[in-house]
């Protein structure tokens, strides 16, 4: 895990107009075929904990994981590592609004886009509909946000929201929420309830 790190690292370093040549070379020396293209940094620690739970090292199966900082980044992720760049490839989660991004961004990279899993608002969303309102509730209590999450409730913007959007836009309200949440909350789901973008994803692994 901690080479595949150092590739996530320098594929970041690349991408922000570094040399390519730490990319390239650990690539390599890893085997690496597959790079999954994720949004942010919370989708990241999704699938790395379901990896986890299901028994999946994907290191050892050349699968690199890469949090771009956003879906307008895809372009440049896809060049660098699709065909035309490492010739990985390509697949990963978008949610359904940055569509566009990551269909534009992976034609002129000349990936295919069949191996891109669309969430319907976003993971945390899927995530959230998947374990029921009250099974979350259940996790912020644990981890002692509970009368954060009340506090929240009790907001004017949140009135007459539904509950899964309110707890959607609650993870997003405080620095690294979203990031602890999205391995939280895939380590509570049972396996028969993975939300489908995110099991569609693995079954492409």
């Amino acid at each position: 895990m901690a080479d595949m790190r150092a590739l996530q690292d320098a594929v970041t370093n690349w991408a922000a107009g570094g040399p390519d040549g730490p990319a390239r070379d650990l690539a390599e020396s890893l085997g690496a075929r597959t790079a999954v293209l994720l949004e942010g940094l919370s989708d990241l620690a999704a699938v790395e904990a379901l990896a986890d739970r299901r028994g999946r090292d994907l290191a050892a199966e050349g699968v690199c994981a890469v949090s771009m900082g956003g879906a307008m980044s895809v372009g440049r992720y896809a060049g660098l590592l699709g065909p035309t760049g490492l010739g990985l490839r390509l697949t990963g989660l978008c949610d359904d609004r940055e569509r566009g991004f990551y269909e534009r961004g992976l034609t002129r990279a000349q990936a295919p886009l069949q191996d891109i899993y669309v969430c319907t608002d976003d993971l945390e969303d899927e995530l959230i509909r998947a374990l029921g309102t009250a099974e979350v509730e259940e996790i912020f209590r644990a981890e002692g946000d509970f009368r954060a999450w009340q506090s929240f409730q009790r907001q004017p913007a949140q009135h007459g929201r539904p509950r899964h959007r309110q707890m959607r836009r609650f993870l997003g309200t405080k620095r690294g929420r979203k990031i602890r949440y999205g391995r939280l909350l895939v380590e509570a789901l049972a396996p028969d309830r993975t939300p489908p973008p995110l099991d569609g994803l693995f079954a492409s692994l």
